[in-house]
């Protein structure tokens, strides 16, 4: 079936553009990035993968730039990354209340700062998950360490779910951190905790089914992928008994253009019952989101 053209999609990963010359990717990532290209002179931490970056990621227009977008594709909500000191993001949720939603970057180098630092963001940003990047912080957290626990605990508390960056990642830095085997644990563990994979889970897109199969709380999201990239395996899941555990997710405008997406996703060879799982539903529950009559 060709893909509905009237479901109202929520994208759960998008971004607010900081201007021409932004580098704050590079800030975070830091010490660990060691190879001169990815030091000196890449507009993006894994340029080598997207040759045309969208001309929005330079946009000093910000949310507008955005908005623009999501209003031409049929984007209703867009998931974005919002910290206290991102003034932009944090801008753009407080402004756009109805078509942004937040998500609090975690990290568990911090301890208990972190965890009251998270809290904080769902009372006083309004944000509605967290998310992380286990082998982008410094020093890396592997998926199932001690030191992740406490924040797992505090979005079961708070009734959030968890975006986690899983598989070999794009910058060029170690991957341990993010072997997809280490999410079976933290799902035994925390069988309440609604953790969403981000990223592709390359190259263990096997397991990562089977784990999908096995923990009813987590969940795939097809972020940072091209449609015309996604695993065969997750399209063949989510045609069968997978309809209620992927969901979409982009990467606009960090590296991939909504008119690229959206033009890939009408090939997409999902069956007719799961695009509006996919593009929409999905997510709403994921987020809670469904008891708010937003369904």
């Amino acid at each position: 079936m060709p893909r509905p053209t009237d479901i109202g999609v929520i994208d759960l990963m998008m971004g607010i553009p900081k201007g021409p010359g932004d580098d704050s990717w590079r800030r975070f990532l830091g010490a660990q990035l060691r190879d001169q290209e990815s030091r000196e002179t890449y507009r993006f931490p894994a340029e080598y993968m997207y040759k045309s970056l969208p001309d929005q990621r330079f946009s000093a227009d910000g949310a507008a730039a955005v908005l623009g977008e999501m209003d031409r594709f049929g984007v209703e909500r867009g998931m974005i990354t919002v910290s206290f000191d991102d003034e932009l993001a944090v801008a753009a949720l407080k402004d756009h209340p109805q078509r942004f939603l937040g998500a609090f970057p975690v990290d568990p180098n911090a301890g208990m700062e972190g965890v009251r630092a998270l809290r904080r963001a769902v009372e006083e940003l309004g944000v509605v998950a967290a998310s992380a990047m286990p082998s982008g912080l410094n020093p890396p957290v592997p998926i199932n360490d001690k030191r992740f626990y406490p924040l797992y605990a505090a979005c079961v508390d708070l009734d959030i779910p968890i975006f986690v960056c899983a598989g070999v990642p794009g910058p060029r830095i170690p991957f341990a951190a993010q072997e997809v085997a280490l999410i079976d644990e933290v799902c035994w563990y925390f069988p309440e905790l609604r953790f969403v994979t981000r990223h592709g889970c390359e190259p263990w897109v096997d397991l990562a089914v089977k784990l999908l199969l096995k923990w009813p709380n987590l969940y795939y999201s097809t972020s940072a992928f091209a449609p015309k990239y996604y695993p065969r395996q997750i399209l063949d899941f989510a045609n069968t008994r997978g309809a209620d555990k992927v969901l979409y997710a982009g990467y606009f405008p960090m590296g991939l253009s909504l008119e690229r997406i959206f033009t890939e996703l009408d090939d997409l060879p999902l069956h007719d019952d799961v695009w509006e799982k996919f593009l929409r539903t999905n997510a709403l529950r994921v987020l809670g989101l469904d008891r708010g009559g937003m369904a």
